[in-house]
């Protein structure tokens, strides 16, 4: 099973400042096959490319999204895969699976031709667990533990949290919201499980088929 690696490097600055300038992969001399890096809780961490079966959870949330758009013309949400997100409160550098953002700040970020996106641009940040970052994508098991992507997108005040865990022990999906910026903490709204249709609240106000989810395979 791939796992996720936290390192420690001698690096020629932060780690948050080299993946600031798109430098940290070269700096820790990462492959280019297709591995993530990012920083979380002022950590290095670096996982592979996520399998099939997560891609196709991503997809089905842009088809969703695309067929909410089709339906109302005045659909204002736009999705985007993998782009960076640069958690600048916490001085974090991460890449969502999906971000959710308005269409006309999408459209400005585009027009900027700006490589990080920032949290006061994003509605809902979408997880989808792995094997291999599981642990980073979800609330931290101990008060005193190290911060997760959870609390870092809380800290910085992202207002919904979509986390789409395929851990075959507890499959299923929790929208979290009303975001405690001291505390680093979400309120969980919802939560589906597998096969479910995921109806989401409004300001967003779209569906989600998750007949066709799958928890990873141990």
């Amino acid at each position: 099973m791939a796992v996720a690696a936290v390192a420690h490097y001698t690096l020629s600055d932060t780690p948050y400042a080299l993946w600031v300038r798109g430098e940290l992969a070269d700096e820790i001399n990462l492959p280019n096959d297709g591995s993530r890096v990012e920083v979380i809780g002022g950590e290095i961490v670096v996982s592979p490319a996520p399998a099939f079966r997560h891609n196709r959870v991503a997809k089905a949330i842009d088809r969703a999204m695309y067929a909410a758009e089709t339906a109302d013309p005045g659909f204002r949400w736009e999705s985007v895969q993998t782009n960076e997100l640069n958690l600048v409160p916490v001085r974090d550098g991460c890449v969502p699976d999906l971000i959710i953002m308005d269409k006309q700040v999408a459209e400005r970020v585009d027009d900027e031709d700006r490589r990080h996106v920032l949290p006061h641009e994003v509605k809902v940040v979408v997880e989808i667990t792995s094997p291999s970052n599981a642990g980073y994508d979800r609330p931290p098991r101990l008060v005193q533990a190290p911060g997760t992507k959870w609390s870092a997108y809380a800290q910085s005040g992202i207002p919904f949290y979509l986390l789409v865990d395929r851990d075959p022990r507890v499959p299923g999906v929790t929208l979290y919201g009303e975001p405690d910026v001291q505390a680093g903490t979400y309120e969980p709204l919802h939560t589906w499980k597998f096969g479910e249709i995921i109806r989401l609240p409004e300001p967003l106000g779209f569906e989600i088929d998750t007949e066709r989810w799958k928890p990873w395979t141990e």
